[in-house]
């Protein structure tokens, strides 16, 4: 097994596997589904017969091992199609059901159903040997959980509209030959379905592996611990499913005494909950993976359970009650249930090496009827003992769901065990289902891969970066390496807004860094340093000396996001040599970033150059401010100052005069000792910084810095800046001007703050 189609081939034999699947489906619900167990029910069939008949489901499974037999001389899809044609054929005994009742012969009507039951099951069961394989192969691709899903939905729907129609014809008390026209149309529909099963391509498989003898396989799949786990689970979960969705039937007849049309009808709402949760799990299934939806579906089916243990005996003659209680319990338990069965087949699709698929799905199909057949007998048996015992249907069926409610909290507690398979942890995955924002993004996600526009696709890509979700991730790396610029350039742009790498993204940005200088390595670089990845540190340091520019002054962006103190000294040095404005720019942010005093000096080295750019110049003062620790009230200050530059004098005066009526404030007339040298401190303020930026004297403003207490200023800052006051080359730069009265009024502001926590002043 293995083999692949071409994408051409792939999509046409999924149409026709698709078209396959609503004949199949139509046909099922019309020959073996409700519309049988109403049938043998009005025969009187007895509950034990009624729980054979649910039973043969799953005893067509035994047969894979003659399917397996006969595939090693005969193409499996031959084998497919003709038990699939045969099987139908093979409910023909029950057209003759109506004459034989007319005879006065109903028991011979009952073994009549239950011998084209058991052809259909058996003809089934030989033919599914190749469904594993052809499914295997029609859901390769990416799109795997998703579209196997989609033949879940198909199924679903299908059966929905064949329910309604049954309803819609059978009504309250239909006469039998009805149902003999509806199992003829089944038979019809069976038979085109088996025809185009012989249109499928033929899978590849291991000759090998078809002589392997069933217990061989047994054994090889016990051997493995995952595939062993969950073969355990599934016994059990198929066991109560098996239970709990084939006696809801019986349960709406006996119990609440409801019609054939009404029962059809509550189906329809049966098939409902399985489309919704089949939607469902293609929403999901590719980005939070299936165990964790398998547990919800688990869970989901033992609380549709629960209302039946507690359903009171005082209600049933209420019409409203019993119909919308049994239209939540026929939706809610097959919503659980069947979805806890459709993603049981994906997560073993996904646990199981191909090289053993139709083995292995031997093996499953075949644990899958034990457990189903034994279910659905055993509670047959179950309800005919409690009846003979003389309890009353209503009491029998809380009592055999209240045991399936128990073991299905037990089957809760092995599922936690499962092999995770990529899946997120059940609480990540709960926290995804409920988050608007990370539903919104699998939705961009689901248009994103179906999107055969350029101009849509980078549309979508900048919705995705608008509503970040690490679910895109791998979406989004895939999109980061189209041969499309503006889509690779978008896709990265989403990349960074996510709140976390994993691995692989950092590996794929990392080798980004590296082949693609000159277009978007920049932006990876930018990335690697806002999440913090240090494994990206060698490789930045690297390109620190680029020819790319653009990328060289992200990479010293990202090494100071990333705290690489060592390599500091060699970006200043870089910086101080360099005549790209722009590189000198990135390079003064870098310093900004790092917050050393010590690259004070070099930032006041740019401002010493001939000239430079005014960007430059606001950058500069800029990231002086964040080491100053200023930036936030700084920024508004510079824009205040670039709006109008004539306000130079003015705003740093208002910085002064402000900090000094903050300290009056304070301590008004006071004239303790303590506030002596402050309040002289801050009284000569307004003098130093007036000199400074009318006269350009720093002569005052240098001595007042350096008298601040070195607990309230570190002495490296001080004597940088008290030596910038006085440089004749910096003296006059307004921006600098502006930084450094802005610092002096914070720093008062701050010493007047320490002073007042004092206990002694108050």
């Amino acid at each position: 097994m293995g083999g692949t189609l071409s994408p051409y081939r792939l999509a046409k034999a999924r149409d026709m596997y698709n078209l396959f699947n609503v004949f199949n489906s139509l046909s099922w619900q019309f020959l073996v589904g409700t519309i049988i167990i109403l049938l043998a029910m009005r025969l009187n069939a007895s509950s034990t017969i009624i729980g054979l008949i649910n039973a043969m489901v799953y005893m067509a499974f035994f047969f894979l091992p003659l399917g397996k037999i006969l595939s090693r001389k005969i193409p499996i899809i031959k084998i497919y199609g003709a038990a699939w044609i045969f099987r139908a054929v093979g409910m023909s005994p029950i057209l003759m059901v109506p004459a034989v009742v007319s005879a006065g012969r109903p028991d011979i009507g009952v073994g009549l159903i239950v011998l084209g039951v058991f052809v259909f099951h058996a003809s089934r069961g030989i033919g599914m040997v190749a469904n594993n394989p052809v499914l295997d192969l029609m859901a390769a691709g990416p799109d795997r959980g998703s579209y196997m899903t989609q033949i879940q939905i198909i199924n679903s729907a299908a059966a929905m509209f064949s329910s309604f129609a049954i309803a819609m014809v059978l009504g309250r008390d239909p006469p039998l030959f009805l149902y003999a026209i509806i199992i003829t149309v089944g038979i019809a529909g069976g038979v085109t379905s088996g025809i185009m099963v012989l249109k499928f391509p033929e899978p590849e498989t291991d000759s090998e592996t078809r002589g392997t003898s069933f217990f061989g396989i047994f054994h090889e799949a016990f051997s493995r611990p995952p595939i062993k786990h969950f073969i355990i689970v599934l016994v059990q979960v198929i066991f109560v499913s098996g239970i709990a969705r084939a006696f809801i039937t019986v349960y709406a007849r006996e119990a609440f005494s409801q019609g054939d049309g009404m029962v059809s009808l509550y189906s329809v709402f049966g098939g409902m909950g399985n489309l919704m949760i089949g939607l469902l799990i293609k929403f999901l299934v590719d980005r939070i993976g299936v165990k964790p939806i398998y547990i919800v579906c688990t869970i989901v089916g033992l609380v549709g359970m629960i209302p039946i243990i507690f359903f009171p005996a005082s209600a049933i003659d209420n019409t409203t009650s019993v119909v919308l209680y049994l239209t939540f319990i026929f939706f809610i338990v097959n919503f659980g249930f069947l979805g806890a069965e459709g993603i049981a087949q994906t997560y073993f699709l996904a646990l199981i090496p191909a090289e053993f698929m139709m083995d292995m799905g031997i093996l499953y199909f075949f644990m899958f009827g034990v457990s189903g057949a034994a279910g659905s007998f055993l509670a047959g048996i179950f309800l005919d003992m409690f009846a003979g015992l003389g309890v009353s249907t209503f009491i029998s069926y809380k009592i055999l769901y209240g045991i399936l409610i128990a073991m299905t909290i037990g089957i809760l507690v092995l599922q936690r065990k499962l092999a995770p398979l990529g899946s997120l942890p059940f609480m990540g995955a709960l926290e995804v289902m409920f988050s608007p924002r990370d539903l919104k993004a699998i939705t961009l996600l689901e248009k994103l891969n179906k999107s055969q526009d350029t101009t849509e696709e980078e549309a979508l890509l900048d919705a995705l970066h608008d509503t970040p979700s690490n679910l895109s991730l791998k979406g989004l790396l895939r999109r980061a390496r189209s041969p499309r610029l503006t889509v690779r350039q978008e896709s990265l742009r989403a990349l960074g807004a996510l709140q976390t790498l994993n691995e692989d993204a950092e590996k794929a940005l990392m080798a980004d860094l590296i082949h693609n200088p000159y277009t978007t390595a920049y932006y990876s670089a930018r990335i690697l340093g806002t999440h913090g990845c240090t494994a990206a540190i060698p490789v930045l340091r690297e390109l620190v000396a680029s020819e790319d520019y653009m990328l060289a002054g992200e990479a010293m962006i990202a090494l100071a996001r990333l705290k690489d103190e060592a390599f500091r000294p060699q970006i200043e040095e870089l910086i101080a040599n360099t005549n790209n404005p722009r590189l000198k720019i990135m390079g003064v942010e870098a310093f900004g970033i790092y917050r050393s005093p010590k690259s004070l000096s070099t930032l006041l080295d740019i401002l010493r150059g001939a000239d430079p750019p005014p960007y430059l110049r606001d950058q500069v003062v800029l990231s002086m401010a964040s080491i100053l620790d200023i930036q936030n009230q700084f920024y508004h200050l510079l824009v205040r100052f670039l709006e109008d530059e004539s306000l130079a004098v003015t705003l740093a005066l208002d910085e002064a005069e402000s900090a000094v009526e903050f300290y009056n404030s304070a301590f008004g007339g006071r004239k303790k000792r303590a506030l002596v040298e402050s309040g002289r401190q801050a009284k000569s303020l307004q003098t130093a910084v007036s000199a400074y930026v009318r006269d350009h004297k720093g002569t005052l403003l240098s001595r007042w810095i350096l008298e601040l207490p070195d607990e309230l200023a570190d002495m490296p800052v001080k004597i940088v800046l008290s030596e910038a006051v006085l440089d004749d080359e910096l003296v006059s730069h307004r921006r600098l001007q502006l930084l450094i009265a802005h610092w002096a009024a914070r720093e008062l502001r701050e010493w007047t703050h320490r002073l007042k926590v004092q206990g002694s002043l108050f």
